[in-house]
This record gives structure tokens, C-alpha cells and sequence, in this order.
């Protein structure tokens, strides 16, 4: 009895070995990875063009506010919606359409820097949306002058008064 249950268990594992071989290849089961963000896998996604991606503000004052606008094109055939816009720090403001941009239309994404800290200073400005490349990151640098404090003197120097008194 003990043989005829190992054959018929031999039997069947056999059996099961060779149909699990000869299966056609479609019927495998496959892993299909699917990316978060559906532009990065749709040819008619949305694409930005932008005009510039680094914008250099150049020797500005400490202390006042400068804002600049980087104005993009949707170059692609669906539309673009962004997501969100983050800066890479606090003293950077971006501000965006929250409307979708459609093909052949533009948008500005309009960032302000708070000059504050005197030196030199280069930020990032990351995109998210659903176009064609889910991640854009923009830059703004420059430099931000150190104000020159007016001073005036203790004492206003007379014409009438001699230089010894």
C-alpha cells in the first residue's frame, strides 16, 4: 500500500512539473509596475516649455521683496495639471494656475524671494503635475546687497568754531 500511494504521489507530481512548463508565456503571471503619476507613462501627455529655467535677479537690495514670473507653454495634448509647487526654503514664495493648462496655452508660475540675508543666494523651485515629466524644478539666484547704514556725526562741525575747541 505504502508503494502504490509514493507512485501515485511521484505520479502526479510529475504530471504537475510538466504541464506547469509547457504553459504559453502570456498565460505567466507577469508584475506590471505602474508609475504614481500617469505622465510619465502617457505619450499625449502634457508638456511644459518654459521660457527660462534659471532666472538670475543680479545684484538686488536687502530688504525688498523681488518676484519673478516664469511663463510656460503647454507643448504637449492633453492638459497640464500641477499638483503643487514647493520651494526648497521659506524665503522663497511660488505662486500658480490651479486652473488646468491646456495644449497650446501658457502659464505662469510666479516666484518671490525675500531678500532678507545679505550674499550670494541660489533656490529651487520644484513642479509637480501630471505632465510628461512629473518633476521640474526652476531656479532663481542672485545676490543680495548688505544695506550701507546712513550714519551721521555726533557733533556738526561749525564754521565759527575753530578745530581746537
Amino acid at each position: 500500500m505504502k508503494n502504490f500511494v509514493v507512485v501515485v504521489v511521484g505520479l502526479m507530481f510529475t504530471a504537475f512539473s510538466v504541464t506547469a512548463q509547457n504553459q504559453p508565456a502570456a498565460t505567466q503571471p507577469t508584475q506590471t509596475i505602474t508609475p504614481s503619476n500617469s505622465g510619465a507613462t502617457n505619450p499625449n501627455a502634457g508638456e511644459f516649455k518654459f521660457e527660462t529655467e534659471t532666472y538670475d535677479f543680479g545684484k538686488i537690495p536687502r530688504g525688498i521683496p523681488v518676484t519673478h514670473d516664469f511663463v510656460f507653454t503647454n507643448v504637449g495634448k492633453e492638459p497640464i495639471i500641477i499638483s503643487n509647487v514647493q520651494a526648497s526654503c521659506g524665503c522663497t514664495t511660488p505662486s500658480w494656475p490651479k486652473e488646468p493648462i491646456l495644449p497650446g496655452k501658457t502659464g505662469v508660475i510666479k516666484v518671490q524671494y525675500n531678500a532678507a540675508s545679505p550674499g550670494s543666494f541660489n533656490k529651487s523651485i520644484t513642479i509637480m503635475s501630471n505632465a510628461k515629466t512629473p518633476t521640474k524644478v526652476l531656479y532663481v539666484k542672485g545676490m543680495v546687497e548688505a544695506q550701507v547704514e546712513q550714519t551721521t556725526p555726533e557733533r556738526t562741525p561749525s564754521m565759527l568754531s575753530s578745530p581746537n575747541n
